[in-house]
């Protein structure tokens, strides 16, 4: 990594934004290149200059944001990027790193953090606050021994918080006729004929 980072942030929250352009720009070793929403962004501007790692704002979660950070990539391959959000989770972790980004951070995270996190992604190497790394954990060893598939796990946990079968679509990014077949098997694995005992076996089984 070269003794001065140069860094491009991009977020819709401009509060938050514009104080971390405030807590980089007061701390040696780091030089911000570009700060800007989404809407403002021009990518083929961007892929012009030269920096070393790129801050990624999501604050809703959208196909959208998947798409640009898939744009990202496909215009400027060899910069890593962190990507800073209010979400955990598993399901927009696993979309997020299929576009190729290296660091997943919650906002929250002291900055001190957040400088060790930019560095170890600058040098190329990937990083998690830890509490998406338990998160991560938990997810994967929530389905060992489970009669259920981790998807189907998902969306018995998403259907346990009250959502209906349009918002647990979006959620996990499949269409509501994806949704009606795991339910579906997700009864005939636990032997029940509702949501309601659905919920109580699982929790019965501690699969949620």
């Amino acid at each position: 990594m070269k003794d001065i980072l140069r860094i491009v942030i991009i977020d819709d929250d401009e509060i938050w934004r514009k104080g971390c352009e405030l807590s980089l720009s007061e701390i040696a070793g780091f030089e911000i290149v570009e700060s800007c929403d989404v809407s403002t962004l021009d990518l083929n501007v961007l892929a012009s200059h030269q920096f070393q790692l790129m801050l990624v704002g999501i604050n809703q979660l959208s196909f959208n944001h998947i798409k640009f950070l898939t744009e990202i990539k496909s215009k400027i391959p060899k910069v890593p990027i962190i990507v800073l959000t209010i979400f955990s989770k598993p399901e927009l972790i696993f979309e997020i790193f299929k576009t190729g980004i290296l660091g997943y951070i919650t906002k929250g995270l002291s900055v001190h953090k957040l400088l060790n996190a930019m560095k170890i992604v600058a040098d190329g190497s990937g990083f998690f606050c830890d509490d998406v790394t338990k998160m991560i954990i938990n997810f994967f060893q929530k389905n060992v021994g489970s009669p259920l598939t981790k998807r189907e796990t998902e969306i018995l946990q998403c259907i346990a918080e009250g959502k209906a079968k349009t918002q647990i679509a979006f959620e996990l990014f499949i269409d509501q006729n994806t949704v009606r077949t795991h339910v579906k098997n997700i009864y005939s694995k636990l032997s029940v004929t509702s949501k309601f005992e659905a919920i109580r076996v699982a929790k019965t089984m501690r699969l949620i």
